[in-house]
């Protein structure tokens, strides 16, 4: 092989031909191509979030605040970013879409495997979310096993635990298969971090900046879905706006909602 054959390009280094070739509208419709690239880019962004994520519980549980800040401070960027790309999607009028929406046939953004493990890396733990996902499929292996590690609440309370604050053992070693629940005793660990005003203190904050991005993320979502269709359902059958209307204001992260009245 020739040197100018062996050579990297841009274009090879991040694998331009098949990046480019892989919007395939299934219409002639001319923002279907815009709806694809939108939605490729928001799973591109999810994986960057996944990988960030598993930076951010690694830092975490090693008790390392300046990185744990700056990796936080990094996906709620990505956040914000992800949250701003509805702006263009909604530059295109329902008329537009449902030009072509009869084309996607069963496939819906409740299949997203990464939004879901995502989901599972913020603590939900709902194995309903796993039925659109054939038994033994890859995707459906992946958000089950999400489910079974650690979320990021969970490698919180451990970084305030080496932080020297009296995160209850119980919380440190519950079943992280299941949905956390509220704790008093977690709070007045919350509490004594805030009151102590120091970094972790900050990285509490940055949690919280954290779950509110992605309360952000679900508004904008409902409201462009609604703008866009309606009330009618979603593609695959999903309940489109009414069922994401009641995901609104649910925190993944209620202990450090539950104690802002004691500050």
């Amino acid at each position: 092989m020739s040197d100018h054959q062996a050579s990297l390009t841009y274009s090879s280094y991040l694998a331009l031909d098949e990046v480019l070739a892989a919007q395939r509208p299934r219409s002639d419709e001319h923002d279907e191509l815009l709806f694809i690239v939108i939605h490729q880019v928001y799973e591109l962004w999810f994986k960057q979030l996944l990988h960030e994520g598993s930076q951010l519980q690694r830092r975490l549980e090693a008790g390392d605040t300046p990185h744990v800040l700056h990796t936080l401070k990094r996906i709620l960027t990505i956040l914000k970013t992800i949250v701003a790309q509805i702006d263009v999607l909604e530059t295109m009028t329902p008329r537009q879409f449902l030009a072509f929406r009869n084309r996607l046939d069963a496939a819906s953004g409740f299949q997203s495997a990464q939004f879901r493990e995502l989901e599972a890396l913020l603590g939900r733990r709902d194995r309903t979310m796993l039925s659109p996902y054939a038994p033994h499929s890859a995707e459906r292996a992946r958000i089950a096993a999400a489910m079974g590690r650690r979320s990021l609440f969970d490698s919180f309370l451990r970084y305030l635990a080496t932080q020297g604050y009296a995160v209850p053992t119980a919380a440190l070693e519950r079943d992280v298969t299941q949905a956390p629940e509220e704790s008093r005793d977690v709070q007045r660990a919350l509490l004594a971090a805030y009151r102590d005003d120091g970094e972790p203190a900050q990285v509490c904050e940055r949690m919280v900046d954290l779950d509110e991005g992605a309360m952000e993320w679900r508004y904008r979502h409902v409201q462009m879905v609604r703008r866009t269709i309606g009330d009618r359902r979603g593609t695959g059958g999903s309940a489109g706006a009414r069922y994401l209307a009641t995901t609104l204001l649910r925190p993944m992260f209620p202990d450090l909602w539950a104690v802002r009245s004691e500050l």
